[in-house]
């Protein structure tokens, strides 16, 4: 069932404009912190990592949560629109299986994000002039960043659940990247689930040891947590279609 449901996702994504913002957005963080990295190289003397620093102080910040709301919002958005509810909820599959497959569509994109913000970091280095090896951290970066981009998949798919309008929860999804930075900066990163994609990258500061079990702890329990209230909302929650 979970094959069908995963199936069902995939087709309705194939005709989407949605997989454009994934390919373009990662653009602006990666032109803005080349940009930085250009301009102040007496200051940012550490090759990749310095490159690192700047791209991810935009992207882990601003683009990446805001694009996970994007998407989030995006695959609730044809159930939120129409009577679409109604064949969703009486479909002959079990419930968990339809958002689960929901959840492991995000995930998927999640590491389509790090993957296209890795290329790009790869290929703005070679622009700037960057002759250093590459950083051996540098899959490590992309890999924990797509797990703390999971754990904010799964805040952000029960955000687009419970509110019908598109807007709010990307911008809720950008707020927390940006309350995210902040919480991190003041040490309770490992609290906060949108604080988990900035450790996971290493945003401002990749050469830092990332703690492995509390970000792991931190991320599990988020995306448990905010699966059960997704699916305790499906379950016992009448919601209207208009």
């Amino acid at each position: 069932m979970l094959l069908r449901c995963l199936k069902a996702e995939l087709q309705k994504c194939r005709r989407s404009p949605v997989w454009v913002a994934f390919l373009l957005l990662p653009v602006f963080p990666a032109i803005l912190g080349t940009g930085n990295y250009l301009a102040n190289l007496e200051v940012l003397d550490s090759d990749w990592y310095s490159l690192w620093s700047q791209h991810t102080l935009f992207s882990s910040t601003f683009f990446l949560p805001a694009l996970l709301g994007v998407f989030c919002g995006w695959q609730w958005r044809l159930e939120h629109t129409d009577h679409n509810w109604n064949s969703f909820l009486t479909a002959p599959v079990p419930v968990r299986d339809l958002y689960a497959a929901k959840l492991i569509l995000a995930a998927g994109m999640s590491l389509l994000a790090q993957g296209c913000i890795g290329v790009l970091f790869l290929v703005s280095g070679k622009i700037a002039g960057i002759t250093a090896p590459i950083p051996p951290e540098f899959p490590g970066w992309l890999l924990w960043g797509t797990l703390g981009g999971i754990a904010v998949c799964g805040v952000q798919l029960f955000v687009s659940l419970i509110i019908r309008p598109f807007a709010p929860p990307v911008a809720f999804g950008l707020c927390g990247g940006i309350l995210g930075l902040m919480l991190t900066a003041q040490g309770w990163g490992y609290a906060f689930p949108y604080s988990l994609l900035c450790l996971g990258m290493r945003a401002n500061n990749p050469q830092m040891e990332l703690d492995l079990v509390p970000f792991l702890l931190s991320a599990l329990s988020y995306l448990v947590l905010f699966v059960t209230l997704a699916l305790g909302y499906l379950h016992w929650r009448e919601i209207p279609s208009e």
